[in-house]
């Protein structure tokens, strides 16, 4: 029996160094020179140089150590890629949007208001808006399909009494040329981005050009909860504009960073699987009683399928109001929840 152990926890560990090593030439091949000669000859140089460690070295146990010497040479330089906000972007994350608070009133600059009145043809607007916290009345989610239904992005709004959305998408700040890849996205290629933007915008895209299909859900808090969570992304959009920092697909996505932003005012909320697979993020807040839960779950996520009522309302000045036409209602905050209360010097809170 030990022996079978002994066996096992060899193979477990030989399969471990063996993943580390591909993605140290991953890396390499990704992040690393754009030469390509140079950067397949590093590859080579990891690739080989590990592998020799591995057969060469006794006993068995001091091979996987040293066989891991050069991904943790190539992890250090990895991790010293630094991002940067000054690069040839997109036009639909050129501008960093920043937001200055003083006391009830927020005024957010570079909010992108972008027109698509045809697939090929974009219509470029940024503006500086303003918005009144007391007037907060909820948080809603989005996810947005565009392939198998176990992925979506998630983009997060808050709904205001006087008829205002205000919508913030966690996206790849992607440069001229780019595009994105699930592969790429967990490299040192794409800097973290806040589209700050008005719904018709942002949902719009999706929905309209993308022709990707939309959920919209009412989640359960009260003003207090979204005012607060607000001022967290504001923060963290403020920072950006002075520090910016790399997108992960793994640990730094749309869905991860807004779990962050509701943990810095709310506890609980345990790590899920459906975090990460991310499609399935209704069936968690149905669960826990986040959205909806009035109606049998088949029934509410047909009901919150706003993707009709986007399109046919795509030139609408109207356009949020149009979307929540007959979406079921958002729960009652639960009793006694409250949210932090934090303030810092950054002018956001």
């Amino acid at each position: 029996m030990k022996s079978l152990a002994a066996v096992l926890l060899r193979v477990v560990l030989t399969a471990l160094v063996v993943a580390v090593v591909a993605w140290s030439v991953a890396a390499i091949w990704i992040d690393g020179p754009k030469n390509r000669e140079l950067a397949g000859m590093l590859c080579i140089v990891v690739a080989a140089g590990s592998l020799l460690l591995l057969l060469v070295v006794q006993p068995w146990w001091w091979s996987l150590a040293t066989a891991v010497v050069p991904f943790v040479v190539v992890l250090a330089w990895w991790l010293s890629i630094a991002p940067s906000n000054d690069r040839d972007w997109q036009a639909d994350v050129a501008r960093l949007p920043s937001a200055t608070v003083a006391g009830d009133r927020v005024t957010i600059r570079n909010v992108r208001n972008f027109a698509y009145p045809s697939a090929a043809a974009v219509v470029e607007r940024w503006e500086t808006r303003s918005y009144d916290l007391g007037r907060i009345e909820g948080f809603d989610m989005f996810l947005s399909y565009w392939g198998p239904k176990i992925i979506a992005h998630t983009i997060s709004s808050w709904q205001f009494s006087d008829g205002q959305h205000l919508a913030i998408s966690i996206e790849t700040r992607k440069k001229n040329g780019q595009d994105y890849s699930p592969v790429l996205g967990f490299f040192r290629q794409f800097e973290l981005y806040y589209v700050v933007a008005d719904e018709r915008d942002v949902i719009g895209v999706r929905t309209g050009p993308r022709q990707e299909t939309m959920q919209l859900y009412r989640v359960r808090g009260d003003p207090a909860f979204a005012r607060a969570l607000l001022l967290d992304y504001l923060e963290e959009v403020n920072r950006l504009a002075r520090e910016p920092q790399w997108y992960n697909a793994l640990t730094h996505n749309c869905t991860t960073t807004i779990r962050h932003h509701v943990r810095q005012v709310a506890a609980g909320n345990p790590f899920d699987w459906r975090i990460l697979a991310n499609g399935h993020l209704d069936e968690l807040g149905y669960e826990r009683r986040q959205i909806n839960t009035g109606l049998p779950f088949a029934e509410l996520r047909r009901r919150s399928d706003i993707t009709v009522r986007a399109r046919a309302a795509a030139n609408s000045s109207d356009f949020s109001r149009a979307i929540r036409e007959g979406l079921p209602g958002r729960p009652e905050p639960a009793q006694g929840a409250r949210p932090s209360a934090r303030t810092d010097s950054t002018g956001t809170r």
